[in-house]
């Protein structure tokens, strides 16, 4: 399978990652995250851990059970990893989120394997069963620059008995971080389903199947139904479009198990758009790689609207796709577009709205900048870059061990 890979990356990167996984041959990975499917997260391992074992590394991936109680609380966490806020973390809940964890413990078998990869905050505590010899490693998915100190030293009573830690961008580390710090972009795989390539007639039957005109401008996000992707804010900026042309707008999502705060934000954006046939809030099942690819490939603009990003991945998405986005200039937002060449990056309602109309007034531009969006994807964002800084990291953490 990883020869498929060599149309997009060329021959020589691939001799490079069997070069280097001989170096760790015999060696046991496991990675281990809150879901199997919904998110960027989830997407990513369900392509990574294949390609890592076909390289001949043993690799398993794990998912930490919770409940809503547990899920709640690491809702919480988040948020307030990404920014100060009002809640409070209290004792019940930093009880409840170690009960859960030794269950977990009692499930996860952790202690035959070399290097674990923990993803995120919901699994961190399982480090408390951290082995001699072993290297673990923290893979930050969000951007913990101005966290809440309250979030920040909850984190740290297990940040600290990891081996490293991985985030996407410098800017995500938070300066009081003792251990080593790598900086490892996240990707995508062209050859996921969501990734290929799609016949004009495929696009036009999954638009028009879901009641979309594929005549008329479209403006699209996908993210999960979340406040920080501000799909109100999208909706807002669409109005403001409308004024001067006839356009539709098409929001795309999927609840996440590990998200509970999804279902009330996409009950509130469907009682937003009552009364307007052209905006379309589709929850879709998280396995609608097809669709998603549908939407995107169909899309006149694409956008990203985030008021706190971790990385945003539907932008690279997007890109792959040759299509201009517009996103928020926050986060990893910023890192993939190129303001003026692949997309904008705008800071307000209005400012994304007047992106909106210059490029639905300008098919030229929208080509030109769909073109670039797409190599910067592919010399930057594509899996099996991703891996190979994987690999990297694995063989320098496990030679300090020599």
């Amino acid at each position: 399978m990883i020869e498929k890979y060599i149309p997009y990356i060329g021959e020589e990167f691939i001799d490079e990652l069997f070069l280097i996984s001989r170096k760790l041959k015999g060696i046991k990975v496991l990675h281990v995250n809150s879901t199997k499917e919904g998110g960027g997260v989830a997407e990513i391992l369900n392509r990574l851990v294949p390609l890592m074992n076909e390289l001949g590394i043993e690799t398993d991936w794990q998912i930490i059970k919770g409940d809503r109680t547990f899920f709640n609380f690491t809702k919480k966490l988040h948020n307030l990893l990404h920014m100060p806020g009002k809640e409070e973390i209290n004792s019940d809940e930093i009880v409840y989120y170690l009960k859960i964890t030794y269950e977990n413990m009692n499930q996860i078998d952790t202690e035959n394997y070399d290097v674990i990869f923990i993803h995120d905050p919901q699994p961190m505590g399982l480090v408390i069963k951290k082995q001699p010899g072993q290297k673990w490693i923290w893979r930050c998915h969000i951007d913990t620059s101005t966290p809440d100190p309250k979030a920040w030293h909850f984190l740290e009573n297990f940040l600290n008995a990891y081996d490293a830690c991985i985030f996407h961008m410098p800017e995500f580390a938070y300066e009081g971080i003792t251990i080593p710090t790598y900086i490892i972009a996240p990707s995508i795989d062209p050859l996921h389903p969501k990734h290929i390539e799609l016949s004009q007639e495929e696009i036009i039957n999954t638009l028009t199947r879901f009641g979309i005109n594929p005549e008329k401008p479209i403006i699209l996000q996908v993210s999960r139904f979340d406040r920080l992707k501000d799909p109100f804010g999208v909706l807002k900026a669409y109005k403001l479009v409308k004024k001067k042309y006839d356009c539709q707008v098409v929001l795309v999502g999927a609840f996440a198990p590990d998200d509970p705060e999804g279902e009330q934000v996409y009950k509130e954006l469907l009682n937003f758009a009552t009364g307007d046939k052209d905006i379309f809030i589709l929850n879709l099942p998280p396995n609608s790689h097809k669709e998603i690819n549908a939407f995107q490939r169909g899309a006149t603009v694409v956008v990203q609207k985030s008021l706190k990003e971790g990385f945003g991945l539907v932008v690279s998405e997007a890109m792959w796709k040759a299509k201009p986005v517009i996103g928020s200039n926050v986060g990893g937002i910023k890192r993939q577009i190129v303001h003026g060449i692949t997309g904008y990056l705008v800071n307000s309602i209005e400012g994304t709205a007047v992106r909106i109309r210059y490029l639905l007034a300008n098919p030229e531009i929208r080509k030109t900048m769909g073109f670039h969006a797409k190599e910067r994807v592919r010399h930057r964002f594509l899996i099996i870059r991703h891996l190979r800084d994987y690999l990297l990291l694995i063989n320098r953490l496990l030679k300090n061990n020599d």
